[in-house]
């Protein structure tokens, strides 16, 4: 657990992390995800039970010295109104409040069935905020193209490759980062990740790939201090997620691509989208390879363009029913 969890959670909390890290095997990103909603709540109970000063910034209230008393007494109703105040007060989107709302019922699961420190769970039947289903952001073939055509930085081989596996493999933006040398199979053409849960799965490497891999080595030999990691930086460590971010964005705006809300996990999306629309994989293949846990979530990813719904339309023997054919087209 990183240290500033620690000086800044209250024993119970500490706990229930080091659960997810050492029993659940949940990642580094996920224990953050999960204390920073969980602090988000702490907080909320301070300010509702006047433990903090008036008009106290939320930023600025600890929650190391939040009584357990607190947690224990709270009830459904008030979980309600803990939504409510995410809803009105912090102005929290739907989808964050799903989140939240998750993860204060996982903290109290572990309470009452894993800590035994409470009798009961009494946000078990909670209701989550119903977020609504979206198609997923993606760039098209010909977006897709004009992104990679457009690569111009200081370390355009590294910074192609990135957009090549990005495009082409699918893969998240924690996976790509962590990618070691020892992961890549040259002799098999195949990529070993790891997602969530630091769940193995193996992707095959294209010609695509493999040229922009072949063409980078030699860059990332020349300024090495990280032996393992595949995509180094300029000082030659393993690049950070941030610094991906950017090169993303940077290549983006060079592509005029800028103004359509792409990022990292868009291109995910994207390479999901082109493999379904273009190379006819199936949802089947598509969950393996994107290492989906559930059919359910690769299943957003059989959306079609509007092209493919006129063709379908069109496409149907009775689409000339009852349409009356021009005057003076002669028969006979």
């Amino acid at each position: 657990m990183k240290e500033e969890y620690i000086k800044d959670c209250p024993e119970y909390l500490e706990q229930f992390l080091t659960y997810l890290k050492v029993v659940k095997d949940r990642s580094d990103r996920t224990e953050e995800a999960y204390y920073i909603d969980l602090r988000m709540f702490l907080r909320y109970l301070k300010i509702k039970n006047g433990l903090c000063p008036p008009n106290s910034d939320l930023s600025d209230i600890p929650i190391a010295d939040t009584p357990f008393s607190l947690v224990e007494k709270f009830t459904l109703n008030d979980a309600y109104q803990y939504l409510y105040f995410l809803s009105n007060e912090r102005n929290n989107s739907t989808a964050a409040r799903a989140r939240k709302c998750s993860a204060l019922k996982r903290f109290y699961s572990y309470l009452n069935l894993k800590a035994g420190r409470l009798k009961e769970n009494p946000v078990e039947h909670l209701e989550l905020p119903r977020v609504k289903n979206k198609n997923p952001r993606f760039l098209t073939l010909e977006q897709s193209l004009q992104m990679l055509q457009n690569v111009q930085s200081n370390h355009p081989e590294r910074d192609y490759c990135i957009i090549c596996l990005f495009l082409n493999c699918g893969m998240r933006l924690s996976e790509l980062v962590g990618i070691n040398m020892s992961d890549i199979s040259e002799e098999n053409r195949t990529l070993r990740l790891f997602g969530k849960g630091r769940k193995e799965r193996i992707v095959y490497l294209n010609d695509s790939c493999m040229n922009a891999l072949k063409s980078y080595y030699p860059v990332r030999k020349t300024a090495l201090q990280d032996e393992q990691a595949l995509f180094v930086s300029q000082r030659g460590t393993r690049i950070c997620r941030r610094r991906v971010q950017q090169i993303v964005d940077e290549m983006l705006k060079l592509a005029g691509l800028s103004n359509l809300g792409i990022t990292t996990h868009k291109l995910r999306h994207t390479a999901a989208t082109l493999m379904y629309q273009h190379g006819g994989v199936d949802t089947l293949v598509l969950r393996d390879l994107l290492g989906h846990k559930s059919i359910a979530t690769t299943e957003i990813y059989t959306h079609l363009s509007s092209d493919s719904l006129k063709k379908a339309a069109e496409s149907t023997p009775l689409a000339d029913f009852g349409v009356k054919k021009d005057s003076t087209d002669k028969t006979g």
